[in-house]
């Protein structure tokens, strides 16, 4: 890996972008005349190498980097380094696909540094382990040897030597990392007695009583065994003896319904005796009313005759009663039926009457409207042409028609509210007369005759009030419609601007740097050329951008040169022209093996979540097309940290693991997602558009209005 090319910008004496190229991969010199910024250029190597002595480098603090400590208007010192690594035998750990790696180093004048590997942002430590993988530790005390130190490197002793070449050949940094390991150790010896302390102190008595209260429940679930084991002994023995009871009850009946067979014989044969007695007493009868003639059979027979005699006429009797008694519940219902139908029948007739109020008041809204439709028609013909034709066919100018009209209007407006008036009484007559519609039929066919003859006459002065051409108060209504247009419109523009007050990120407000300038070739901040398919994942994918999403997407370096020189811009923008940025997406076989190893559902590629123009799809592979979101923290360091992945995760809360060992992360900003904020922002925007629109429009009447009057 050697250096392939750098840029500097705002370092020391380079003041404006420059671009140093042609490296050589064994040997390379710098020469020209003092003061012309030869070491400058060492030094802008050993920035970006890390080191952290500034005394190497000929400065005290950070400050001094920048073109002049940040007092001619430029406040940040940026230098930029390609290597070129197409050797993958000799690439740092984890880099060996990439063919160059560009690693950049800012300092910002009373700010942090920032680095970053590849365009995305990285910790000094990912970058000081990338360094070291190959032997470029810039903190080793021999690694950069200046004028003066040559003579005491050659009078150096055997031991200085050695750490010399340990330093050159890296192991320096295993006894470094050795060193920081027994500290780790060290402080994780101290944790342990920590936590053997814990178990002994607190955790060791509370197991005892844990094991002491298990004892009393394995005690009592003892217990309770042999407590059911007994009461299935109890139940047995109980069962036993009722079986026992039950057998002797068996016994007992056996004996009982022998008894009760010899009553039975006892009983055939008394009834045997009495019926000898009865036969007897029968030849005694017969004897008797032998003697007596027969007498006592006669009148037997006529008292039975009697008896069914008058168990008819009872019978008839109470046939009777229920039926009057019946007649009378079905007269007492239907009299109830008769109300009940009287009264549905009066609320059916105030319905009719209303439906028949309603079909009028529908009926009489069309014919004006259809009448109003053809007047208006007309109106236009004759206000085409210049003039009006009046009812008795002479033209007269509109001014002239108008006033006629008004006079028109006045009279027919009186005549209609005299009939609405003697229809109100009518309609109110017609009501007294429904109520009395039993006590005479003509009257209420009289009525009714009244009604429709009332109702034609309306009709009449109706379809000739729907004559008239001219609608007063149109251009009042306009105004009132303009007024509250123009009221709509300052609040939206309000909502708007508060909008761009709170995010003063999203102002991007430029002058056009020439006369016929293209303006579609600005695209627009790269946050507004994209839009979120589901807004879950608004928070992972503004993290995965970053300060990204507020850079600014032109059509070539030639448009943002000019806007940056003669734009006037009122602060710092970061440009991507689309034709210089070269973005990868995701290759497909990485995709799948994220999503065998968590699931399809929990890992998502971030440029599969978002919708944009085909036009920006180098920004957009640029910007996600290395990065994947995952549902929680456990899925992205899975797939983050697995050999054949190694991709950026960020989480459905922004939380973003790095194959470098970088996890970032903590509480949601306090409003929200600058993403769906944003997308509020663009309803307001074309809400606003609309509203001008119809302001427009409605100006735009009231003028004709006011031309042609």
């Amino acid at each position: 890996m050697y250096v392939k090319s750098m840029v500097i910008d705002g370092f020391k004496s380079y003041g404006q972008r420059t671009e140093i190229k042609g490296f050589d991969r064994q040997f390379n010199a710098i020469t020209g005349l003092n003061g012309s910024g030869k070491s400058n250029i060492l030094d802008a190597i050993c920035f970006v190498l890390g080191i952290t002595n500034l005394t190497h480098v000929r400065a005290g603090s950070l400050q001094e980097l920048v073109y002049k400590n940040g007092q001619a208007g430029i406040t940040k010192a940026s230098v930029t380094i390609t290597f070129d690594n197409s050797d993958s035998s000799k690439s740092p750990l984890g880099y060996e696909r990439y063919d160059e790696i560009t690693v950049t180093r800012q300092a910002v004048v009373a700010g942090k540094n920032r680095y970053m590997i590849n365009g995305s942002t990285v910790q000094n430590k990912r970058v000081n382990d990338l360094f070291n993988s190959v032997q470029l530790n810039v903190n080793n005390p021999h690694f950069l040897i200046m004028q003066g130190r040559i003579t005491k490197v050659l009078n150096m002793k055997p031991p200085e030597i050695l750490s010399m070449i340990e330093e050159a050949a890296g192991t320096r940094m295993y006894e470094t990392k050795k060193q920081q390991a027994e500290k780790t150790i060290e402080k994780k010896d101290a944790k342990l007695k920590e936590l053997n302390d814990l178990i002994n102190e607190e955790i060791g008595p509370k197991l005892a009583r844990l094991k002491e209260e298990r004892n009393r429940y394995l005690e009592l679930q003892k217990v309770q065994r042999e407590l059911e084991h007994l009461t299935k002994i109890n139940i047995a023995w109980t069962f036993m003896r009722l079986e026992a009871s039950c057998n002797n009850q068996e016994v007992e009946l056996g004996a009982t319904q022998k008894t009760l067979a010899d009553t039975k014989k006892k009983i055939n044969d008394s009834n045997q005796e009495i019926g000898g007695i009865d036969e007897k007493v029968e030849e005694l009868r017969q004897k008797r009313d032998a003697e007596t003639g027969g007498k006592l059979a006669e009148v037997e027979k006529r008292l039975s005759e009697l008896e069914k005699d008058e168990a008819k006429a009872v019978a008839k009797l109470k046939s009777g009663k229920e039926s009057v008694s019946s007649e009378e519940k079905k007269r007492k219902q239907l009299e109830k039926n008769l109300r009940d139908d009287e009264t549905a029948l009066k609320e059916k007739e105030k319905i009719l009457s209303k439906a028949e109020d309603v079909f009028l008041q529908l009926k009489k809204a069309d014919e004006e409207d259809s009448k109003a439709l053809e007047a208006a028609e007309r109106k236009f013909q004759a206000v085409s042409s210049g003039l009006l034709s009046s009812d008795d066919g002479e033209d007269a100018t509109l001014q002239d028609q108008l006033m006629k009209a008004k006079q028109e209007v006045s009279r027919l407006q009186t005549e209609t509210m005299q009939c609405n008036m003697q229809l109100e009484h009518n309609r109110t007559e017609l009501k007294n007369k429904q109520k009395d519609l039993k006590q005479g039929e003509s009257d209420y066919a009289k009525d009714e005759r009244q009604l429709t003859a009332m109702e034609k006459e309306l009709d009449s002065l109706q379809r000739e009030l729907g004559k008239v051409n001219y609608q007063e108060g149109a251009i009042e209504g306009l105004e009132d419609t303009k007024r509250q247009l123009n009221a709509n419109v300052r609040k939206m523009r309000d909502r708007v601007e508060q909008f761009e007050a709170r995010n003063s990120s999203l102002r991007f407000h430029y002058k056009d740097p020439e006369p016929n300038f293209n303006r579609s070739s600005v695209k627009g901040l790269v946050c507004t050329l994209f839009r979120i398919k589901d807004p879950k994942f608004a928070m992972a994918l503004e993290s995965a951008a970053g300060g990204r999403l507020y850079n600014v997407v032109v059509d070539n370096e030639v448009t943002s040169n000019k806007i940056i020189k003669k734009g006037q811009l009122q602060k710092r923008f970061t440009f991507i022209p689309i034709n210089k940025i070269q973005g990868r997406s995701m290759d497909q076989q990485t995709i799948r093996t994220a999503q065998q190893l968590v699931g399809a559902d929990k890992v998502f590629p971030a440029l599969s979540l978002i919708e944009y123009e085909p036009q920006f799809q180098p920004v957009m592979e640029w910007i996600f097309g290395q990065v994947f979101v995952c549902d929680q923290m456990s899925t992205a360091t899975k797939v983050t940290y697995d050999r054949r992945i190694l991709k950026k995760c960020i989480t459905l809360e922004g939380d973003v693991t790095d194959p470098g060992g970088t996890l970032s992360g903590g509480a949601p900003k306090a409003g929200g997602s600058m993403l769906l904020q944003l997308e509020e922002y663009k309803q307001c925007q074309q809400q606003l558009a609309q509203l001008e629109a119809e302001y427009g429009q409605v100006d735009a009447q009231i003028r004709t209005i006011a031309k042609d009057a």
